[in-house]
């Protein structure tokens, strides 16, 4: 069982690792890693990687928000992503595309960078998602007659004297920020967050956990390290992001390079962390919430498969500069695709793509609302 222990209150807050009996465990924990890899390897072999990561961000935050008790609709996600809202945006779609776009961040850059001090910040929404890069300055011509187009002190006597100065400046503010004087501003309000919570410990703790566990095996650490996530309470305004961090964890130690929908798998588990259970039962548990994900993810992969054959087979009966192979990718790459979305994203008119539906025929996928005025198509 995970514990904090703090030596005194100069040290920093550390977890000691919990006593597993890995003789118990061990069979079970290798069988799910091999259950992850062949279904890694069976999607990228499919050619349907991109799609299939695409409905399963999709999918993700809406499950996501169904665990933290909101409903959001599958459809209103998908129309707010590609920017066309029906009506305003609600609380929970804003939290759902939130949700959204930290899977999406998780999946930017390389493995290892999401459990990263930058990689959380980016990934809450307050940190830049790429290395910033220094941008080309064009030259151009100064005004001699503008004394803003020059450096300060320029024009000094003596300009180093005014630069010594100012440096003097700001190292006696530093020294009494540092000494109490100055007291830091703060930018978070206290009726939103709790200030006797300091998060920025608690992260620190985490990744310092996540840190020791790395000779672990992957199934075990990431684990451990969404126990210690709920343990901490890290981000209670961004619930999702435990999850996220344990199926970035598996992708960090190569088990698999994509971000497997633990958030399904643990809607349909029947395991429920309620604090007083032992290190066994943790690990045993998330090994049902992992078999039940990689489930889920191969039904959905199934799925793909079927319909892409299905829809291939009029697709290449098409002339070659036929729009029909983007629709039928739109729809391998969507949980529901409308003809207002097909027309913006395939950059034709509504017209087109009423056309090419019905040129799909019996290879068109499932009609979801049963509605003339609002129609929607989906593989399910």
């Amino acid at each position: 069982m995970l514990n904090f222990s703090i030596s005194n209150q100069e040290q920093p807050k550390s977890f000691e690792l919990p006593e597993i009996p890995w003789e118990k465990v061990v069979g079970r924990l290798e069988k799910v890693a091999l259950e992850i890899k062949s279904f890694d390897a069976r999607l990228e072999a499919s050619g349907l990687a991109a799609g299939w990561q695409s409905r399963c961000d999709m999918n993700e935050a809406v499950r996501s928000l169904l665990l933290d008790g909101y409903l959001v609709d599958i459809g209103d996600l998908v129309l707010h992503d590609a920017g066309m809202d029906v009506r305003s945006p609600t609380h929970e779609l804003t939290r759902a595309a939130s949700a959204l776009r930290a899977r999406r961040a998780a999946m930017v850059r390389k493995a290892p960078w999401p459990i990263s001090y930058d990689g959380l910040a980016a990934l809450r929404g307050i940190g830049p998602l790429k290395p910033d890069e220094p941008k080309a300055k064009g030259k151009r011509k100064v005004d001699p007659d503008d004394e803003e187009a020059y450096p300060a002190f320029a024009n000094d006597a003596d300009p180093w004297e005014a630069h010594f100065a100012e440096i003097d400046a700001l190292l006696d503010r530093t020294d009494k920020v540092l000494a109490g004087e100055t007291p830091l501003p703060k930018s978070r309000s206290h009726l939103v967050y709790d200030p006797d919570r300091d998060e920025a410990e608690n992260e620190d703790a985490w990744l310092d956990m996540v840190k020791r566990v790395s000779h672990w095996p992957a199934v075990a650490a990431a684990a451990v390290a969404w126990d210690a996530w709920l343990d901490l309470n890290l981000y209670t305004r961004q619930p999702w992001l435990g999850l996220i961090m344990a199926a970035s964890i598996l992708r960090a130690r190569g088990l698999t390079s994509h971000l497997l929908p633990l958030a399904a798998g643990f809607k349909q588990s029947k395991f429920r962390p309620q604090g007083r259970e032992g290190i066994l039962e943790k690990l045993q548990g998330f090994c049902q919430v992992l078999e039940e994900a990689v489930e889920i993810a191969n039904k959905d992969l199934e799925r793909l498969i079927l319909a892409r054959e299905l829809m291939n087979r009029v697709a290449d009966k098409c002339r070659s500069n036929s729009r029909l192979r983007e629709l039928v990718n739109l729809f391998l790459s969507r949980p529901l695709v409308t003809v207002p979305l097909g027309a913006k994203l395939l950059k034709v008119t509504p017209k087109a793509v009423d056309l090419m539906l019905l040129q799909l025929g019996g290879a068109l996928p499932r009609e979801l609302t049963g509605r003339r005025r609002y129609r929607a198509w989906g593989i399910v």
